[in-house]
């Protein structure tokens, strides 16, 4: 099956909610456990300046697997050529290579954008995740440990980066 990945639009945000609320409800890629409606993810997407980009991945029947974005790193105008990522693929379609082909095209709509550099938060037990990164060329900078909690517990977080100059 072939696969296309483009910027999202507002169509997309019943995929978007339902991929991001798999994410929540399984407890491996986000410390938020909150789940999410599509009004809010809608006003997300909005709120987003041009820089800051939304991307879906899709099946050739124009189903949505997955989704990441370029988000605000920190505010302050030194930070401007820093963005933090996200990625989410859905439950039913992980490990099958959606996530390094979105990933990829992420990486370059980043270049496109001018940053400078992409960073990331994961938790310190989500091993695909951080191979998926490091197969990309990101690098772990450390690991904030009992960082958020999750359920009750103490959860390590690891940050990565990739410098893109």
């Amino acid at each position: 099956m072939n696969y296309n990945v483009r910027i999202a639009q507002p169509n997309d945000i019943p995929f978007i909610t339902k991929i991001y609320n798999e994410g929540i409800g399984d407890r491996i890629a986000t410390l938020e456990t909150r789940l999410r409606t599509e009004e809010e993810m809608l006003e997300w997407l909005n709120d987003r300046s041009d820089k800051h980009k939304v991307l879906v991945i899709e099946d050739e029947s124009n189903i949505v697997h997955g989704w990441a974005s370029l988000n605000v790193f920190n505010s302050k105008c030194c930070y401007s050529g820093v963005v933090d990522i996200s990625i989410y693929i859905s439950r039913q379609m992980r490990g099958k290579g959606l996530g390094k082909l979105l990933l990829r095209s992420l990486i370059q709509t980043a270049k496109d954008e001018g940053f400078h550099k992409l960073v990331l938060s994961t938790f310190n037990t989500n091993e695909a995740g951080k191979k998926l990164y490091k197969s990309l060329g990101f690098r772990e900078v450390g690991t904030y440990e009992k960082h958020g909690v999750l359920d009750g517990k103490w959860v390590d977080i690891t940050i990565m980066e990739l410098i893109l100059d």
